[in-house]
């Protein structure tokens, strides 16, 4: 029969755990208790312990399994509660954001700008003007930028805003002489950090010692409508970070150099085979069957075929056909697709490089396998001594 579960808690009270007792044995528990209770004349004794200073508790939880398998723990609550407060202060900034787009434009300002003609990098500044001293402004120097802003700090009749581009960052030195009464004012109301933004002017650097752009005139190019994650925290949802890769290079900039590595290490593969000549070819995505590797394919249905296709799992099929035809020397830098697990380390679409070589053994794949990783190793960091993770 089932049973109740009976523990102790502090000042030697109990608690009755009831959840694995029936409805009808829980009601016959709780009128022979409360007999129990008007006989020993608990209430008394109870209130004579709460007149010394000592308080008796009772708690009695009364739920079934299945009502137990549904309440939701405080913890789920507070995490719960906490979503929905930071989505509703992001739709609360976004109608804010939005009142502002609404607002430039109807003063006659396009908050999503077509063009801006760009004269130097963030990094092409930092390294022609480092020379600098210390509240030296090089007022013959005319210089345009953009980049998003990633921070600012406002102090009456000046304001101060890092901006970002994609070789790095400079500060904005924006004084109210330097701009019209209008431009600062919008620089005050309107620009929020996230916003893209345009500046030209000349080149200072404060008397601490920050290089700037000393700003005359700005536009904003483009008018963010949800906050960047949180400065000092970042984004840590490791999910997130894969799923919108384009926030995680915001809140990490040190993410894009994956990125750069990646393109530099593919520019450097594709050198190396031509030089050894190779012919780059691309094999059907879609196939009738799938085939060159044991995995499970994604389906898809073509409407006008009338049958099922696969996503490839492998190009070697395809690439083996075509030494058939005649090519001596091909290989494919391709994506393929496979039906499996899901991790950081696991996606079910990557890329692969396939090569084939007529008239050739193990050995030449083994030389050739070696002068790839080599040029690459040269190409993204100039030695073949490399430090991993």
């Amino acid at each position: 029969q089932p049973s109740c579960k009976t523990t102790k808690t502090p000042r030697n009270s109990k608690i009755t755990n009831a959840s694995t007792c029936s409805d009808t044995r829980l009601m016959e528990a709780l009128r022979v208790w409360r007999a129990s209770f008007n006989l020993l004349g608990f209430a008394a004794s109870r209130a004579a312990a709460a007149s010394a200073g000592r308080a008796h508790r009772f708690h009695i939880r009364c739920c079934s399994p299945a009502a137990a398998a549904t309440t939701k723990p405080p913890q789920d609550r507070r995490r719960r509660s906490a979503s929905s407060s930071s989505t509703s202060d992001r739709d609360s900034i976004r109608a804010i954001r939005l009142k502002k787009v609404e607002e430039l434009r109807g003063k006659g300002y396009e908050p999503y700008a077509y063009k801006w003609d760009r004269t130097h990098t963030t990094k092409e500044l930092q390294e022609r003007y480092t020379h600098l001293e210390n509240g030296e402004v090089c007022t013959e120097a005319s210089v345009s930028i953009a980049g998003r802003i990633v921070a600012r700090r406002a102090f009456g009749k000046l304001v101060f805003m890092t901006i970002r581009d994609d070789s790095g960052t400079i500060q904005l030195y924006c004084e109210k002489d330097s701009l019209t009464e209008e431009q600062f004012e919008q620089l005050k109301a309107f620009i929020d950090v996230g916003d893209i933004l345009g500046a030209s002017g000349s080149i200072k650097k404060t008397e601490k010692g920050e290089l700037s752009v000393y700003v005359s005139f700005f536009e904003i190019l483009t008018k963010s409508l949800l906050p960047l994650p949180d400065k000092y925290h970042g984004l840590t949802d490791v999910d997130k970070r894969y799923r919108q890769r384009y926030i995680d290079m915001i809140a990490n900039p040190e993410v894009a150099d994956v990125f750069r590595t990646r393109a530099k290490v593919v520019s450097e593969i594709r050198k190396t085979m031509e030089s050894f000549g190779f012919i780059e070819v691309e094999t059907p995505v879609l196939q009738g069957e799938a085939g060159g590797a044991e995995a499970r394919p994604f389906i898809t249905h073509h409407n006008s075929l009338q049958r099922d296709l696969y996503l490839r799992i492998a190009t070697e099929l395809h690439l083996k056909r075509m030494l058939v035809g005649g090519l001596e020397k091909v290989y494919e830098i391709g994506r393929i697709f496979r039906n499996e697990g899901i991790s950081t380390r696991h996606n079910p679409e990557f890329t692969t490089i396939e090569m084939y070589e007529a008239y050739s053994d193990y050995e030449s794949m083994m030389n050739l396998a070696e002068e790839i990783v080599t040029r690459c190793a040269m190409a993204t960091t100039g030695k073949l001594k490399i430090d991993y993770q």
